[in-house]
């Protein structure tokens, strides 16, 4: 494969996830890190900084992608989400399936390189955005989740920073998540 043909096809899938539209939620990951900043007296080294927006591109770009792939054979059946990539073919399944576990292996990595406690916590972050993409189908409450998938954002930079949870932080991701 070219060069030109891996750059066409990267760019493909980053419109797929609407990557462009990552930018809205660093600002919740970015609040925690104050958070965490004014509750340990010091702020964060850039290394942290790194891992933590390694963590949101990849947490992001991940359940975005497996929010595609799930729904995929419900968005060719609606006229309205046809023209999405995978039911148009602009991106095959097992794509798109390389991009979710590549993204979700970014967010693991990142995890494990800002302490412990991120690491063991990532596995309920991937239950939560796995249970977004169904849950849509049987409630009308699936926002709920989608929210505690964002409110997540802050809280889990707070522990990237501190390793552990404060109710300041948790405070911060239940506003998050209405």
């Amino acid at each position: 494969m070219s060069v030109s043909a891996v750059f066409d096809k990267t760019k493909t899938l980053l419109e797929m996830i609407k990557f462009s539209h990552t930018v809205f939620a660093f600002p919740f990951a970015l609040m925690g890190v104050i958070l965490a900043s004014l509750k340990n007296g010091a702020p964060p080294s850039l290394g942290q900084i790194f891992w933590i927006c390694v963590a949101m591109v990849g947490a992001r770009s991940g359940a975005m992608g497996l929010n595609r792939v799930i729904d995929a054979r419900i968005d060719a059946e609606n006229p309205r989400t046809a023209g999405r990539h995978i039911p148009a073919g602009k991106v095959s399944r097992k794509e798109a399936w390389l991009f979710v576990v590549v993204s979700l292996a970014t967010l693991l990595v990142a995890a494990w390189m800002l302490n412990p406690l991120c690491f063991y916590l990532s596995p309920l972050v991937l239950f939560f955005f796995t249970l977004y993409a169904f849950c849509k189908r049987f409630t009308s409450l699936a926002h709920i989740v989608l929210g505690i998938c964002l409110g997540a954002a802050p809280v889990g930079a707070w522990i990237a920073l501190r390793g552990d949870v404060g109710w300041q932080v948790v405070v911060l991701g239940i506003a998050v998540l209405f």
